[in-house]
């Protein structure tokens, strides 16, 4: 913005210099003219008087001394004839014989006076002919033409130009010294109220803005550091009540397992079956909370990468298709689905961190081989679309309904359907074959609950999830500009396409 206000202000500053510069350098060009062409005129007449008197008594001594004297002092030949075009003097090189000297004799033995045309410029040179008539009133007794030099008057008019565009580059420094002051004085608060906008928008606790500026734009700034203030204390309240309701109730739940645990000795064979739901209803509380907390780092993460530029990271694609799939081809095994990637995916460089690219695939390859059903397949791999590093998670399961397809990444949202037919716990599995889980990848806790995909068939509502898988995904991909995409796939089943800005200079 300040840009483009100082090229308007400039833009008028120069309109302004040059309408008053433009008129200024041509009246002086045509001042300087004026005075060349009345001196010249004004020796003219004098000579012409001369010759008159050397018409009437013959005598033309006085009018040839002159005239040298003329030549000499100034450098200007002149020719002076009778009426019958016979020269009485001629100084300077200049002879009545020449074509242009002629025309300018047949002009003033026809009473007429010639002067030349049009102002002087600074690269004006060489000469330019006068003449005029002798004799007085209609009476002609000869000619006077004198061929005068454009040079000093030309050197002159440069002299006054330079002073002129002199006077004026220092008013045109004046005028944008001035300008990029007053656009510094209006533009500078809204900087700083954008970037403060931006900070709120993203999340953060915006920066005091600086009241400064035209009271109106002081007014504006007091206002909103009230308002940011308000709606930062919030958000932050908000924030918190999420991160440490679900710290808080570690403890209680840890205990509360303990404590569970310990009555299963003592209880009767009849209780078995409230038992087991007693401990699976734990296990979905624990890794509520592990998505909860994880869910708002990803939400902090994306807010500070929203107004800041992070850290220049870069990470290898295939090289993490290449790690999650060793992860987990033993969980798809003991799930009855088989898991297959490219052998030699093909180099592509996306500007996030490993841990963030493996977190969001342990979301997909989870909520995939939960859900496909055994017997399904699932294939994981990576390449490049346009600007994009794609890492792409499909299945041949079920898939999901277009409707459901919008309302996937929802927060705690699952779909009345999942699938009865080898719909399995795979987090087991992940933790029996040594692989970290999702929460492992970051470096936060939980989030390993993905978000449930279900399909059309043979449903229940007895395969574990919270519904904040894919919301913890979307929401890392977002923080590095990236997206999560989820289609249908043919002829059936899910493809999920998590797309991340790549490094050209790291993908060919």
């Amino acid at each position: 913005m300040r840009t483009r206000v100082q090229a308007v202000l400039l833009m008028f500053v120069v309109l302004a210099v040059a309408a008053f510069a433009v008129p200024l350098l041509l009246f002086t060009a045509s001042d300087r003219t004026q005075e060349w062409a009345l001196a010249r005129s004004s020796d003219l007449d004098r000579f012409a008087s001369l010759a008159d008197q050397a018409a009437a008594t013959g005598d033309t001594s006085a009018l040839t001394a002159e005239a040298r004297r003329y030549t000499q002092l100034y450098g200007e030949g002149l020719v002076v004839t009778d009426t019958r075009r016979r020269p009485l003097v001629e100084t300077g090189g200049v002879r009545a014989g020449e074509p242009a000297v002629a025309r300018l004799l047949d002009a003033a033995l026809r009473n007429q006076t010639a002067h030349p045309s049009g102002a002087l410029r600074p690269w004006s040179h060489g000469q330019r002919g006068f003449a005029e008539p002798a004799g007085s009133g209609t009476r002609v007794s000869g000619a006077v033409v004198l061929r005068a030099s454009v040079g000093t008057a030309a050197h002159d008019i440069a002299r006054r130009w330079a002073a002129v565009l002199a006077g004026t580059a220092l008013v045109a420094v004046a005028c944008t010294v001035l300008a990029r002051a007053a656009t510094g004085w209006v533009v500078s608060p809204l900087r700083r109220l954008d970037r403060a906008v931006g900070q709120l928008a993203a999340g953060l606790p915006p920066e005091q803005t600086r009241a400064g500026g035209p009271p109106e734009l002081r007014q504006l700034a007091t206002g909103f550091n009230r308002m940011a203030g308000t709606v930062t204390a919030a958000l932050e309240q908000q924030r918190r009540l999420v991160a440490d309701t679900s710290h808080q109730m570690r403890n209680p739940m840890a205990a509360l397992r303990l404590r569970v645990d310990a009555l299963d000795p003592h209880l009767p064979a009849s209780a078995g079956r409230t038992y087991t739901a007693v401990t699976t209803e734990l296990d979905r509380l624990e890794t509520l909370l592990d998505d909860l907390l994880a869910l708002a780092a990803a939400e902090h993460r994306a807010g500070e990468l929203a107004v800041t530029d992070g850290p220049d990271v870069r990470c290898e694609v295939a090289a993490v298709v290449a790690r999650e799939r060793g992860r987990w081809e033993q969980v798809a095994r003991r799930a009855g689905v088989r898991l297959t990637a490219d052998d030699a995916p093909p180099p592509v460089v996306a500007l996030c961190t490993d841990g963030e690219l493996a977190q969001v695939a342990d979301i997909l390859l989870d909520n995939a081989i939960k859900y496909a059903g055994r017997g399904a397949t699932v294939t994981l791999d990576c390449g490049t679309d346009g600007g994009w590093a794609v890492l792409t998670v499909t299945d041949d399961g079920p898939g999901l309904s277009p409707a459901e397809l919008a309302l996937a990444t929802t927060r705690f949202w699952r779909s009345d359907a999942n699938f009865a037919t080898g719909a399995t716990d795979t987090s087991d599995g992940m933790d029996e074959t040594g692989a970290t889980n999702t929460s492992d990848a970051m470096g936060m806790t939980g989030a390993s609950g993905a978000a449930d995909r279900t399909g059309a068939m043979n449903r229940t509502n007895t395969t574990k999830g919270t519904g904040l898988g894919l919301a913890i995904a979307e929401q890392l991909l977002v923080a590095r500009g990236g997206r999560l995409e989820l289609t249908l796939a043919h002829p059936n089943g899910l493809r999920a396409r998590a797309l991340l800005p790549r490094d050209r200079g790291g993908a060919r």
